[in-house]
């Protein structure tokens, strides 16, 4: 009976790219990991409306398979209005209108590189070429901007970072504004590219956003180590 007692928990292995999966398995099974998956659950039992959807909360992850990773776009939680978180940082979903910080990313690409302002917020096109819009905090309650950012998911997505630090060499991180700074730390500086700015939110993009350059750094640093560029146009 005490066998049955001391039986260890089921393995996780939630619904995410199978590249992931493999270099964060161990991560799911931590306790603290456990906690987040509960918490969402008891959240939705009572009737909280939780944002991205389920399917879409690892989104970042399945548009950009571990091994196709060349860029990191580091933002700090989703949107918490209707509709316009997709599980990517600073995107949204088509048809949904531009958050402020979106049009001034939009905007500098225009300036840089004479690429259309687009449409679609939907940034899926660059994450299929390689750059991973990864959020800090993973999900949020509707209308309740930074609501679970104590609910563990830093833990988890400053893991995600050391593990490509760790495995990867030559990934150009765009680090804008001191939240997505502060994890600097947990990037190896000697094999990888860091790139840093204002955020582009309206209160800080004239603060150093605008004219920051990144959109082309990134290609130069990328065509110097013989990989193909992005193409920022969407």
């Amino acid at each position: 009976m005490s066998d049955l007692f001391n039986k260890p928990p089921a393995p996780i292995k939630p619904k995410i790219h199978e590249s992931w999966l493999n270099v964060l398995y161990n991560e799911f099974q931590k306790e603290y990991f456990r906690k987040i998956k509960k918490f969402l659950l008891e959240e939705k039992q009572l009737g909280k409306t939780i944002f991205p959807a389920g399917s879409r909360i690892f989104a970042a992850f399945d548009a950009t398979p571990f091994d196709k990773l060349k860029v990191v776009i580091l933002g700090q939680d989703p949107y918490h209005g209707v509709g316009q978180a997709n599980g990517m940082c600073f995107s949204v979903n088509p048809n949904v209108r531009h958050p402020k910080s979106l049009i001034n990313i939009f905007k500098e690409i225009e300036n840089q590189t004479g690429a259309k302002y687009p449409i679609s917020g939907d940034l899926t096109p660059w994450a299929s070429q390689g750059v991973f819009l990864l959020n800090a905090i993973l999900t949020v309650e509707a209308h309740k901007a930074a609501s679970h950012q104590h609910i563990g998911w830093q833990q988890f997505t400053d893991a995600v970072i050391q593990t490509i630090s760790t495995n990867k060499e030559g990934v150009i991180f765009l680090l804008w504004g001191r939240y997505a700074q502060n994890k600097e730390k947990l990037i190896d500086t000697s094999k990888h590219h860091i790139l840093k700015s204002a955020h582009p939110s309206p209160l800080a993009a004239h603060r150093g956003f605008f004219g920051n350059g990144h959109f082309i750094k990134v290609n130069e640093i990328l065509t110097k180590a013989d990989k193909k560029g992005i193409d920022w146009q969407l």
